[in-house]
């Protein structure tokens, strides 16, 4: 306070050391972001420093999938030029900075308010972010060239925030498991769930997190984005219009779609529905192949095609199906997961069946149907109270992050004792694969 101005200063601690991050007039609040880097999608919140609350969320699409839709492809294109890897990084720096002035207009703070940053992301995602080389997570051993947590100043890396605010990245656990899942382990409680516990994490990675005793085991499957609509012919993001359940009373198929609107395409929650109905209705043999004799499955241009809703009744003016292709992309999805799920069970001793809670993460799997994920065979049957769905565990982990600096020590200690599983090296995964294919 002097001079009739009262001001007000925001001050941050790295490693021990303290400095003031920016000054701001005493009336005005104190905010962080909080980010997810998903491989697909992006998702922010703004947050109340002071109050402790979510003041603003937005989501959008990661501007890197126009150059790999998966972090494989994206390695890759960061390791075949010099420059491209920060092509990458720019790529996402203009679309996070974009998104952070949009939640500060919208929530009518200034940027000089936003005084602190946490960032998790799988480890492809965290390299690229900070301009690490990329290289060795596309090479066995797949080792993360840094591991432990990172802090790094908002302004070198294009961040428009306070003056010296710093981005936190908590701490990798191995080079297909990153810190977003170390951000998931904290905010689902895995370590202190009682008995043997399982975070599923689905993404266009999938991570896998098991829980027995004092012991934890993590792996990653590349499950890709079909779960997310893509590769699906009529496959959709979850936005209003898409067929979001799908259900069969009697004969009759019914469908729900997000905001009650006329159907255009089918998100992922739908997709999966929209499979299991099938394989009940005897639609679908074991294999995934449609099966004719029924008035709903035609033959299409590529094959048999399973009507899910006629043009006369879709906001689109044209027919919504499922193809062969379509079901062939959900079972390499389902396979991957299932057999990660068996291979860590086996690990810690245990059939995927005695797994006692069974914890289901990620913007998609707050939505799925655990019936219909059972029904195909992507999770194990068991009874369903044992199921628990969290939304998106890695984002509310970063807002954890963000709010508790306490946290930030307990996550360096999930990361710590955490036995990750290579599953490209795991003799059992690719019959387990194979085998979890099937219907």
């Amino acid at each position: 306070s002097g001079g009739g101005a009262h001001l007000k200063a925001a001050v941050g601690s790295v490693d021990g050391v303290a400095g003031v991050v920016g000054v701001v007039e005493a009336a005005e609040g104190l905010y962080g972001v909080a980010v997810d880097l998903g491989t697909t999608k992006l998702a922010l919140y703004l947050v109340d420093l002071e109050r402790g609350v979510v003041a603003g969320r937005a989501g959008l699409a990661n501007p890197q999938v126009a150059y790999g839709e998966d972090v494989v492809s994206r390695i890759a294109f960061a390791n075949a030029a010099a420059g491209n890897g920060r092509i990458l990084q720019e790529r996402l720096m203009r679309a996070l900075d974009g998104c952070i002035e949009t939640l500060c207009r919208e929530s009518g703070i200034g940027r000089r308010q936003v005084v602190d940053a946490v960032v998790v992301g799988n480890t492809a995602m965290h390299h690229l972010f900070c301009g690490l080389p990329a290289r060795p997570l596309g090479e066995a051993p797949y080792a993360p060239v840094v591991s432990e947590a990172l802090w790094v100043r908002a302004a070198d890396i294009g961040l428009g925030m306070a003056p010296a605010a710093r981005v936190y990245l908590p701490p990798n656990i191995a080079g297909y498991v990153g810190g977003d899942h170390t951000a998931a382990l904290l905010a689902s409680g895995l370590a202190n769930r009682p008995g043997s516990a399982m975070l599923v994490d689905i993404g266009t990675n999938t991570e896998i997190s098991l829980k027995r005793g004092d012991r934890l085991w993590s792996c990653s499957c590349a499950s890709g984005p079909a779960f997310e609509g893509a590769h699906i012919r009529d496959g959709m993001r979850a936005a209003p219009g898409a067929v979001e359940r799908v259900r069969l009373i009697g004969e009759a198929v019914t469908l729900q779609t997000i905001g009650g609107h006329a159907p255009v395409g089918l998100c992922g929650s739908g997709i999966l529905d929209a499979i299991a109905v099938m394989r009940r209705s005897h639609l679908l043999d074991a294999s995934g192949r449609l099966l004719e004799g029924d008035i709903r499955v035609r033959r299409g241009a590529k094959g048999l095609e399973f009507v899910l809703a006629e043009a006369a009744h879709t906001g689109s003016g044209r027919d919504i199906v499922i193809t062969r292709s379509d079901v062939h992309e959900i079972q390499l999805a389902k396979g991957a997961i299932r057999a990660g799920i068996e291979v860590l069970a086996a690990e810690a001793g245990l059939g995927a069946a005695d797994i006692e809670t069974f914890i289901v993460a990620g913007a998609f799997g707050t939505y799925l149907d655990t019936e219909s994920a059972m029904h195909i065979g992507m999770f194990p049957t068991i009874p369903p109270h044992r199921f628990v769905q969290i939304g998106n565990a890695a984002g509310m982990g970063a807002v954890r992050l963000l709010l508790d600096r306490n946290a930030r020590a307990e996550a360096a200690g999930l990361a710590r004792r955490t036995t990750y599983v290579e599953l490209t090296t795991c003799e059992r995964f690719t019959p387990l694969f194979t085998e979890n294919l099937l219907l």
